[in-house]
């Protein structure tokens, strides 16, 4: 009844786009999303941020891989585009490869139209931080957080899916592209980083959670690297402590 009210209020409307859980999805019937498809929804979001279910289970998501990937498939068999969100760093250093290689396996089965990047933040009010600071979570540094989103893809096999990396978190803005064409792309960048010297890694870290760099060929910007350098002496960020500063700053956008 609301898809249709707004089809005639708003015929001018393209898309219409809502988000859902996968719990949700995986227990509506087949028949059900069809109708909701043919009413006008076109696009949902759903938060897998990780299909690793040891990942799941830690941070009470309330849902397993199995879930995750017959909710992707049935908004998919109904014709509705579909976003699914990965979380890079949200199993800590316990299960980084399995945050990567189980999330990855996920997408693989689901081919959703669209895996969008977000990477983890952990504010000081919620309960993973007690985690953090009780020893039984790990978080991952801006180098850790590299080494699992390089996983991430190159373990994305199969599928035609668009990867977006469209938020201030994620260290690379620019780790975008349509698999499998652009998959090459987007990985290069990412070893370009790794090998890179590590001051050279620390001034693109510190340029990137300062919101200077909004990509990593910025940093041959002879103005935006100095205003970075600028940041590096602001902030007295060194080798030694740049993974607690852009953890703190990381902390700061949510």
């Amino acid at each position: 009844t609301i898809l249709a009210y707004i089809r005639k209020i708003f015929p001018q409307v393209n898309r219409i786009t809502s988000y859902a859980r996968s719990h949700t999805i995986a227990r509506k019937s087949e028949q059900d999303l069809a109708r909701i498809a043919q009413a006008g929804l076109n696009r949902i979001h759903i938060g897998m941020e990780s299909a690793a279910d040891e990942v799941l289970d830690f941070i009470n998501k309330r849902v397993d891989k199995k879930t995750h990937i017959v909710a992707g498939q049935k908004i998919k068999r109904a014709g509705i585009e579909l976003s699914e969100y990965y979380m890079p760093g949200l199993g800590g250093v316990e299960f980084s490869i399995a945050n990567a290689l189980e999330t990855a396996d996920a997408m693989n089965q689901i081919d959703p139209d669209f895996i969008r990047i977000r990477t983890l933040a952990i504010p000081e009010e919620t309960e993973l931080y007690k985690e953090v600071q009780s020893g039984r979570f790990t978080p991952l540094g801006d180098l850790q957080m590299a080494d699992e989103l390089m996983l991430f893809l190159e373990n994305l096999n199969g599928i035609g899916s668009t990867v977006e990396s469209d938020h201030i978190l994620n260290l690379f803005q620019d780790v975008e592209g349509c698999l499998p064409q652009e998959k090459e792309n987007m990985t290069t960048l990412i070893r370009t980083f790794m090998v890179m010297d590590p001051q050279q890694q620390m001034l693109y870290m510190v340029g990137r959670r300062t919101g200077i760099f909004s990509k990593l060929t910025d940093l041959y910007d002879s103005g935006l690297r100095g205003h970075a350098e600028q940041a590096v002496f602001a902030h007295q960020v060194t080798q030694e402590n740049v993974e607690e500063w852009t953890a703190t700053m990381i902390r700061q956008y949510i």
